[in-house]
């Protein structure tokens, strides 16, 4: 029998962390090998729950040898960071931060040199085939309607676009490489340009995450969408990729490569 592969939570005393744990917790082929917070959060040095043997460890420093996939939903900076121990120790990774920003990637670029990383601003197997249908969607429509991106989550989400919003349209750049993003439309702004995209921000009350893309044509639209009700659907994407990425060669994967297999 194959050994359980020991995962590293980082952020789990988070919403998404608590959420990747109780995955772990119920999988047959996973098991919960470390956890951690940033310094100063007040769960660090106490149990990670009642019936959990793990303690909450200030930073992943000293935790190598009980992980063998780090995942991390936290911060750009506390990313990088991670991102950086675990070059240094051999950890592969499955990364889901969003508002990463061009010298984060550089930091990740590196990274990748050393270990296996799965990158996805979103693990939802279904949001990875939405972004297929998305592609097809683009090639067969894309000249003669005009294209909407439209994203809705809770109010405490930090980053906008969602980075989903923002995978959708370099999906749909990729397919369709003359149209150009417009994030915001205020006053009098004239026509509609033929190569433009919109994609619009919605944020409040607890929505877990929603997108739409719209194809408008003349006397018809084309909706394509994806809605979240549960935080669990990421939490599993990000284990299924985890023991994806357990038996990788070092390099930079997407969800679209952990869900081909």
């Amino acid at each position: 029998m194959s050994p359980l592969i020991r995962i590293g939570i980082a952020g789990a005393c988070g919403r998404m962390g608590r959420a990747i744990a109780s995955v772990v917790d119920e999988h047959p082929d996973v098991v919960l090998g470390a956890v951690w917070e940033h310094p100063q959060h007040s769960q660090v040095g106490q149990r990670y729950h009642a019936d959990s043997e793990r303690v909450v460890a200030g930073g992943p420093d000293g935790l190598e040898s009980d992980v063998d996939v780090v995942i991390d939903f936290t911060s750009p900076s506390a990313t990088v960071a991670h991102a950086r121990w675990a070059s240094a120790h051999g950890v592969a990774m499955i990364v889901g931060t969003t508002g990463l920003e061009p010298e984060h990637q550089q930091i990740l670029d590196a990274a990748v040199q050393h270990i296996a990383l799965v990158q996805a601003p979103n693990m939802s197997v279904g949001v990875n085939v939405l972004c297929q249908l998305v592609a097809e969607a683009t090639r067969m429509l894309a000249s003669d309607y005009d294209i909407e991106i439209l994203e809705a989550h809770h109010r405490h989400k930090v980053d906008a676009p969602s980075g989903t919003a923002m995978r959708l349209l370099d999906v749909i750049q990729d397919t369709q490489q003359d149209l150009s993003p417009r994030f915001e439309r205020h006053g009098v702004i004239g026509a509609r340009e033929d190569n433009e995209i919109g994609i619009q921000t919605l944020r409040g009350g607890d929505v877990v995450g929603e997108h739409t893309v719209l194809f408008l044509g003349h006397g018809e639209r084309v909706e394509l969408t994806h809605r979240a009700t549960d935080r669990s659907i990421f939490a599993r994407g990000a284990v299924r990729a985890a023991l994806w990425v357990s038996s990788q060669s070092s390099g930079r994967y997407t969800m679209a490569n952990v869900l081909s297999d």
